[in-house]
């Protein structure tokens, strides 16, 4: 299995690692590596798909009108 070496992380970086790492139980290794591994195989959008889904309900919404939203805070707070 190979390896990865990190150098030059902020102290303050380490230190959060090592508290995550308690809190699951963990060693400090084995909560880099949890990480790395979930981050790495995440689901990633593609940024044109992304952008041709909000650009289709841009069109859906385009002829709605939505009432004003900072009015209905202030009458909700006044209840």
């Amino acid at each position: 299995m190979p390896d990865i070496l990190v150098r030059g992380l902020d102290k303050r970086v380490v230190a959060r690692l090592k508290r995550l790492a308690k809190n699951q139980g963990r060693s400090l290794q084995s909560e880099v590596k949890t990480i790395l591994e979930r981050e790495a195989n995440a689901p990633r959008v593609d940024r044109s798909e992304f952008l041709k889904f909000l650009a289709g309900w841009r069109e859906k919404m385009k002829d709605r009108k939505f009432p004003d939203s900072v009015a209905l805070i202030r009458e909700d707070r006044d209840r």
